[in-house]
């Protein structure tokens, strides 16, 4: 959707001037001709859905994608704005990936909730629409202001309530507000979402021009996942930001834990996936084409991982946004190329890589961490070994790689590309001589030029769809399903409320049953059988931490770079532990075998208490003195 242009003549933004913009005379004309028709209305509605950030941009418009540690990036570009963030360069005079002003990569939020409110005021003027159509309009831009609402307020915080917009007559104490507290930011959010909740559709009606739009199982879905942050530690009971007040005495951030915030957070899950189930969702699981027919159960079992995002619109996609594509992602994530007697990614780069933290994460074919499995040789992870015809779905036979990559769950090998990993797809579908990756320095996908590999050693083959590959005789290009980036998916949910019901009463056969619907999809046991017959701490699963510590655990392995983790560690309040540890990769500079497989550190990561939360610009306030900063910065 292109932005409706429109000059509207309005008070400066609270939040960055206190001084009026020009004033243009015929604005309010201009304001009644957006509105005169139903054709223009409906492209005003447009500019509303126009300030979704584009999530499928890595570098400034998702700083969730390289701004934790899922992904790691080689020294050339070190200047990307998320993976500033990352590297603990975040600072308060130059604020990475502003959404409060709009500057450094971010989109002006509090412009597209004013849009919201403008559309809100005027879409009643419209003379030729329906009622129907024109509630349910209504409803999509409520839900859309609570959206930026609740982006703004999981960056930065307790924000501003923008309820409406302000008169031009409004004094100079009237434009400079205040942080509201954490609850009532949130209430006001669910406030917003209830009331667009009864004038959605079910659906869209026309696929084909409407797909993206806003409709119920959305916002029941999304309206959930805010209650579930709203619950969590960061927000919930946080007495590390007990003297964090407003400039008008006001405490920003409730003191004493309330259970009642996952009480409300458990029956909105439960009526949400009622609903969404309803609706005729379900978890996704990859179905042979022709082109497939006859592979294997790993193989299958490695695209269902990787369809649940790449799939375009599949039963498991709640809500994906078609103004944020993933063609620029996936070519930075793709190999530039595999093996020489194999097709070459020629238009396709590799640097988007990650690293051995993030494979560690993932358990071993038994269903339990590689640390705690024990079948699993964790302490000679790092020794050598030769593939086999076991495990030829997932490594090259005869090929030496590490015991790390050996005896893994499918996800890890739907998750990543490795040396001596098989790679299904890309122009070859034949199962049984699939194309594999060789990338030591010297062969075709070594280390070539600083910036053009993966410096981890690792590829994110999760985003890239299978069916990719470079046209026959064509130089430097890359064909790719270009897929809408993900928003909210069904198995978020379930994971949700998995997490939900433990918080709020401990173990039960709920939760695993929970647990077991996501896990049956990569070919696990159950969390009970797993944990029995394999662990170390066999008993973990019975126990609220224990399960607690599992359900984290299995998010981070099934949402693993789709822009959670970043999020998710904040919410727990964990980002102080995992976000202090070394990232660490191969020695991809080395060209033997034993000179490849040696961890070596890429970087120490640093966070402390102020890194939860984005810093105001300083400029900023200095505008409104109304404005408290944010605690550290």
């Amino acid at each position: 959707m292109k932005k409706f242009s429109i000059i509207v003549s309005l008070f400066a933004l609270f939040m960055s001037s206190c001084t009026f913009l020009d004033i243009v005379p015929d604005n309010v004309a201009t304001i009644e001709y957006a509105f005169r028709l139903r054709s223009t209305a409906e492209r005003y509605l447009a500019t509303c859905y126009s300030y979704l950030p584009d999530l499928g941009e890595p570098t400034n418009g998702n700083p969730a994608m390289f701004g934790a540690d899922e992904f790691w990036l080689a020294i050339p570009l070190y200047n990307r704005n998320s993976f500033l963030i990352a590297q603990g360069l975040q600072n308060s005079s130059t604020v990475r990936i502003n959404h409060w002003d709009g500057l450094t990569g971010g989109i002006k939020l509090w412009e597209g909730i004013r849009e919201c409110n403008i559309f809100l005021e005027n879409i009643m003027n419209v003379p030729d629409m329906d009622v129907f159509e024109r509630m349910q309009w209504v409803a999509e831009v409520k839900f859309l202001k609570a959206y930026y609402h609740f982006y703004l307020f999981r960056m930065y915080g307790p924000i501003p309530i923008v309820r409406e917009n302000l008169p031009l007559s409004a004094s100079p104490d009237e434009v400079r507000v205040f942080r509201a507290p954490v609850d009532e930011v949130v209430d006001y959010i669910i406030e917003l979402i209830d009331e667009a909740i009864e004038d959605l559709p079910d659906m869209v009606i026309s696929e084909m021009g409407e797909l993206g739009r806003i409709v119920k199982p959305i916002a029941v879905g999304f309206k959930a996942k805010i209650l579930v942050y709203a619950a969590s530690p960061l927000f919930n009971g946080n007495k590390a930001y007990e003297d964090f007040a407003g400039s008008d005495g006001k405490i920003l951030f409730n003191q004493e834990y309330q259970s009642g915030k996952w009480q409300k957070a458990v029956d909105a899950l439960e009526t949400a996936i009622d609903y969404i189930h309803s609706m005729g969702y379900e978890l996704y699981e990859f179905e042979e084409t022709q082109q497939t027919r006859g592979i294997s159960t790993e193989t299958t079992l490695t695209l269902t991982y990787r369809g649940k995002i790449t799939e375009r619109w599949n039963s498991e996609i709640i809500w994906a946004n078609t103004n944020s594509t993933t063609a620029y992602l996936q070519q930075w994530c793709a190999p530039r190329a595999l093996v020489s007697t194999q097709m070459g990614n020629t238009g396709s780069n590799g640097s988007y890589g990650t690293h051995l933290k993030m494979a560690g994460l993932f358990y071993t074919k038994n269903g339990v961490p590689i640390d705690e499995d024990t079948e699993w040789d964790y302490t000679n992870r790092f020794d050598l070994r030769e593939g086999t015809e076991a495990e030829k779905h997932y490594i090259k036979q005869n090929y030496t790689t590490a015991n790390f990559n050996f005896d893994r769950e499918a996800r890890f090998y739907g998750a990543f590309g490795f040396d001596g990993g098989i790679w299904y797809g890309n122009g070859n579908y034949d199962d049984n001589n699939p194309y594999w990756i060789e990338s030591k320095t010297g062969q075709y996908l070594g280390k070539g030029q600083a910036g053009w590999h993966s410096v981890g050693g690792y590829w994110v083959k999760k985003l890239i769809y299978y069916t990719n590959a470079p046209p026959p005789s064509v130089a430097n290009q890359y064909l790719t399903t270009n897929y809408p980036w993900v928003m909210l998916r069904l198995g978020d949910l379930y994971l949700l409320y998995a997490e939900a019901l433990n918080e709020l009463s401990g173990p039960s056969q709920k939760v695993y049953d929970l647990l077991y619907e996501i896990r049956k999809k990569a070919g696990l046991p159950r969390v009970e059988d797993s944990w029995e017959n394999y662990s170390n701490a066999p008993g973990k699963y019975t126990t609220q931490d224990g399960l607690r510590e599992i359900i984290h655990r299995e998010r981070a392995i099934e949402m693993a770079f789709e822009g959670q983790r970043f999020w998710d560690l904040r919410r727990w309040k964990e980002a102080i532990v995992e976000l202090n540890a070394h990232i660490t990769g191969w020695d991809v500079d080395q060209d033997t075998n034993e000179g490849y497989y040696r961890q070596r550190i890429l970087f120490d990561q640093q966070f402390t208490l102020k890194d939860y939360f984005w810093p105001i610009r300083e400029a900023t306030l200095l505008n409104n003195k109304n404005l408290v900063q944010n605690p550290g910065w």
